[in-house]
């Protein structure tokens, strides 16, 4: 049978492939700690849910404009320009709310990159960056800065990267896998090297409010530079981590008000617009500030606390592995390279060796474009944490 080659070269998404045999071995009755998932563990805030369920009961549950709800789409935009550094003007226009931020980010590689385009993708990037710019038939090109570094880019590594034909480029901060936070100074040479060559800047900013630094409770994102500061770009942000809304499936994307027309009308062929109540429970999440920020602060001190927990543990019972210390999200990027041999030969077997024999889910660094690694996902239990590390150590 012949398929299109629009997906010739599509893979599955390896961080829900783990999740999903995990939760698969522990309905069989196994004892699996599933450290994979890429969401956190805490409920959608009452306050929010019920936000969503009162929605419902009042009849809201038919089609909006297919850019989003125009209230949803203002809160957003007033969102970002609370953080926002003067100078910046946002309203509804220059917002599109969309099925998810992973929507948000095929919507915008989609109508800006094609055959013959190459977009940087940071590395280690999360694994649907590339799969997505190769929808858009466009060449993905991944970059890395030095390990020493947190893997953060500089001028220098995107010079090196750059082509003719570079049209892109994709940043996560904070990052998953690694947790690493770009300082305000970093982002600002990085934005700057993008406006000079007139290379959009895709900003995946959806872990900003989880940041661990302790200058600053939320991670700088690019509007945080001046206006002068930043070229063409692209803010992808939504409330699945923040607000523990990830089935909610609410994310969305802050661009030039052109784009955003472009973005809209390509989403009204796709999906048409993100589901009508979760709409209405993400505009409670962006404009009751009070109820938000009380809860944003209690889940962010519970990820800052596991943080400690597994740098400790690691330190203390796994002392001969090194990894990337977070500053954000609720990943820890463990390098496990040390086992390889006759046996191991990569990431994805080291990681399928401990699911069989220790019970512990993690995703295979391979995932995330280096292969050493193993990414560890905090959003679990502390007793949980406390028991992997054991059996890890074991």
């Amino acid at each position: 049978m012949t398929y299109s080659e629009n997906i010739s070269t599509l893979q599955p998404s390896a961080t829900m492939a783990v999740s999903s045999l995990a939760k698969r071995l522990a309905a069989e009755g196994r004892d699996i700690i599933n450290l994979s998932a890429g969401e956190p563990d805490f409920d959608t805030p009452d306050w929010i849910a019920e936000a969503g369920i009162r929605a419902i009961r009042e009849g809201r549950t038919r089609y909006t404009p297919a850019s989003g709800l125009p209230e949803v789409r203002a809160a957003a935009a007033q969102d970002a320009l609370t953080r926002a550094h003067a100078g910046w003007e946002l309203d509804a226009g220059n917002v599109v709310v969309s099925a998810g931020a992973k929507q948000s980010l095929f919507n915008a590689c989609f109508a800006l990159f094609g055959p013959g385009d190459d977009v940087l993708v940071a590395a280690p990037y999360w694994t649907s960056y590339p799969e997505i710019v190769g929808l858009a038939r466009a060449r993905p090109v991944v970059v890395s800065g030095a390990e020493a570094e947190d893997f953060r880019l500089t001028p220098a590594e995107l010079d090196a990267a750059r082509t003719p034909a570079t049209r892109g480029l994709i940043l996560c901060s904070p990052s998953n896998p690694t947790g690493t936070v770009y300082s305000l100074e970093e982002l600002a040479a990085v934005a700057g090297w993008a406006r000079r060559h007139d290379v959009w800047l895709i900003s995946d900013e959806i872990y900003r409010r989880i940041c661990f630094l302790p200058d600053r409770p939320i991670a700088p994102g690019i509007l945080d530079l001046a206006p002068s500061e930043v070229g063409p770009f692209v803010l992808v942000d939504g409330v699945s981590k923040t607000f523990a809304m990830t089935g909610w499936r609410i994310g969305y994307a802050i661009s030039p008000a052109d784009l955003a027309a472009k973005a809209g009308a390509l989403q009204s062929q796709i999906t048409s617009n993100p589901s009508t109540p979760a709409q209405l429970a993400a505009l409670a999440a962006l404009t009751e500030r009070e109820q938000a920020e009380a809860t944003v602060h209690n889940m962010v001190a519970a990820f800052h606390r596991r943080r400690d927990l597994v740098v400790r543990l690691l330190e203390e019972k796994l002392p001969g592995y090194s990894f990337l210390r977070p500053e954000g999200a609720f990943y820890l990027f463990l390098r496990v390279d040390s086992d390889y041999g006759a046996d191991i030969s990569g990431s994805s077997e080291w990681c399928s060796r401990v699911l069989e024999e220790k019970g512990v889910a993690l995703v295979p660094g391979s995932a995330f474009g280096d292969d050493r690694y193993a990414r560890l996902s905090y959003a679990a239990s502390d007793r949980e944490i406390e028991e992997a590390i054991d059996r890890l150590a074991s």
